[in-house]
């Protein structure tokens, strides 16, 4: 039982430091990466796919990603999904091929970043915290039903508490990291 409530706050955490990651990977720094156009959504016969499900996407130079869709006749509907994302990012077609600069980020623009990425970051560690809520909840219900003694349910207080400054302590790191990048000129 302890375990399980254990482990449980340990997966919400672990998922939550894994969509930092994710979202963390999506702010661009002024350098290509194919990872940014992941999200990018194109409507492909009538459902959304991501970009990469419908054309090939690859590094032409470390400022432009080149987009090169499988059927001629989506190069508007991927260009169009490109430009629309909130990425700042603006493609131009060249023939079958849509090529897509990443301008150089202004100061300005880095402290925006900034802002966005600590933003993130605070929001990973409220799930954080909301998984160490639950389990404790969790907890002090087994406690008040008499499945636990009220010395096991502070040790596995602690041991959520620990897994929780853990987990809080790897954000702090992404977060340092991602600044230190977007900083860099």
């Amino acid at each position: 039982m302890l375990d399980e409530v254990k482990k449980t706050a340990d997966q919400k955490m672990q998922r939550a430091l894994e969509a930092l990651k994710n979202d963390l990977a999506k702010i661009r720094t002024g350098r290509a990466h194919v990872g940014l156009l992941d999200h990018v959504m194109v409507e492909y016969y009538g459902s959304m796919v991501a970009v990469n499900q419908v054309a090939n996407v690859n590094l032409g130079d470390s400022r432009t990603i080149n987009v090169q869709p499988f059927e001629k006749n989506m190069i508007g509907k991927v260009e169009k999904a490109i430009r629309d994302c909130e990425l700042g990012l603006n493609p131009a077609t060249n023939g079958d091929m849509i090529r897509v600069p990443m301008p150089m980020l202004t100061e300005e623009r880095r402290r925006d970043m900034t802002k966005i990425v600590r933003g993130e970051a605070e929001g990973a560690k409220v799930s954080i915290r909301n998984a160490r809520r639950d389990a404790n909840d969790a907890l002090k219900k087994m406690l008040k039903e008499k499945e636990i003694s009220e010395d096991d349910e502070r040790r596995a207080q602690d041991d959520v508490q620990k897994a929780t400054d853990k987990a809080v302590t790897e954000v702090d790191r992404m977060l340092q990291a991602k600044e230190v990048e977007l900083m860099a000129v």
